[in-house]
């Protein structure tokens, strides 16, 4: 008995050496690196260890012990949440919605701005604890009442679920904004990554609204607005830049629209949609609309492949506005409040920005645009991280709360 507790402690410990190194040589063989971030060898670890939590996520998947994003987000989660003596922190629920509220202690004679946040993470990562130091930071250094949104997420909860959360608990707040010392004329939404997208998809369906306080800005950190062009120069140029590579981001993608994984390079191509429709939003999607220094790492024009009518059928939920609001009408857009977008040089999504950027601008909205040069996709969530902390997270935190300090 004691023998076989020992082979099986053994053959344990070998299978799990094992998956390290497999993870560690899949990210060393994958990865790309740019020295451009400052830190690269801070970049690979960080890259090392969650290559290492999806891996562990994978093997628990296939035994089926639990969903791969259920296990990296218990991981994620394990982290203890920080205190700050000057900021009050309850958790509350809007409905059956959970939520963070994060109200600066010291007294105010005037009511405070108000921030409502959406966390990134794909829709399948994230929460209210991932997010925890930068919405605690963000309440202290901008004098705000940041409430944090717990939405509901993939793969469990499908499209438009998430949206749907993030609506009703904007509402509620708003609503409800004399019990927090908000000032109606001073209501922010913000979000980073998927979350960032959602924010100006709270703004456009909420534009023409009646009876609620009218948001007053929208702040997008490096955001996910669409989900038609996977060729676009940031696509080509950081594919496999951690922490967002273009296999995560599709995986990311089918857990939370339902799509096979099948048609992962039949929608790289754009197959997955008819001509018709490419010409359609090529004047808010095409490269041309991008500025050229962006283009210097290595970026080649690849037109659409013929169109896949089967992938069309399955994908086509991706026109729909909620999934990608950089395509909504002219007349939803040119309504939107005004907008602070964050973008970075070494991330996947970066050109969703650039695009978002020019569309506003267009139609009369009024911008703020900062870009980080050394940034990459997740930096903000290394803000107070110990030795892992990347200095442009602490910028874009400044930049957004000299936004709302502003308004």
């Amino acid at each position: 008995m004691v023998f076989l507790a020992l082979t099986l402690l053994a053959a344990a410990c070998v299978f799990s050496l094992g998956v390290v190194l497999w993870a560690v040589c899949s990210h060393f063989y994958t990865a790309d690196i740019p020295a451009g971030t400052g830190h690269p060898v801070k970049l690979r670890l960080l890259g090392c260890l969650f290559q290492l939590l999806v891996t562990w996520g994978a093997v628990f998947e296939k035994l089926r012990i639990c969903s791969l994003p259920q296990f990296v987000s218990f991981v994620h989660d394990l982290q203890p949440l920080k205190k700050d003596p000057e900021v009050t922190v309850k958790d509350l629920r809007f409905g059956t919605i959970p939520v963070k509220l994060y109200q600066p202690k010291a007294p105010s004679c005037t009511p405070r701005p108000g921030v409502v946040f959406y966390h990134g993470g794909g829709v399948v990562l994230g929460s209210l604890k991932t997010h925890h130091r930068v919405c605690l930071r963000l309440s202290k250094d901008s004098g705000s009442v940041v409430v944090a949104v717990g939405y509901r997420k993939s793969p469990k909860y499908k499209f438009p679920v998430m949206v749907r959360d993030c609506i009703v608990a904007t509402i509620h707040f708003l609503q409800s904004l004399d019990a927090y010392g908000v000032d109606p004329a001073r209501v922010v939404v913000c979000g980073d990554s998927v979350g960032g997208g959602v924010a100006t998809i709270i703004c456009q369906t909420l534009a023409s609204s009646r009876g609620l306080p009218r948001i007053r800005a929208q702040i997008m950190i490096y955001a996910a607005l669409q989900g038609l062009d996977f060729q676009s120069p940031s696509y080509q140029q950081n594919k496999n830049v951690p922490l967002l590579t273009w296999t995560f981001a599709f995986y990311c993608l089918c857990c939370y629209l339902d799509i096979n994984p099948s048609w992962q390079s039949t929608m790289k191509k754009g197959a997955h949609l008819p001509p018709e429709v490419w010409e359609k939003y090529k004047k808010w999607l095409d490269s041309e609309n991008i500025p050229e220094r962006f283009k210097k790492r290595g970026y080649h024009p690849v037109a659409p492949a013929p169109l896949d009518e089967a992938a069309f059928l399955e994908t086509n939920v991706l026109l729909h506005p909620a999934c990608s609001p950089l395509i909504a009408g002219d007349d939803v857009v040119s309504q939107l409040p005004e907008a602070c977008i964050v973008s970075c040089e070494y991330d996947l999504l970066r050109d969703h920005s650039l695009l978002y950027k020019k569309r506003l601008e267009d139609l009369g909205v009024r911008v703020t645009w900062h870009h980080m040069e050394d940034g990459f996709h997740g930096v903000l969530n290394t803000l107070d991280l110990g030795c892992l902390h990347f200095p442009c997270s602490a910028r874009i935190l400044n930049v957004i709360t000299h936004f709302i300090k502003g308004l």
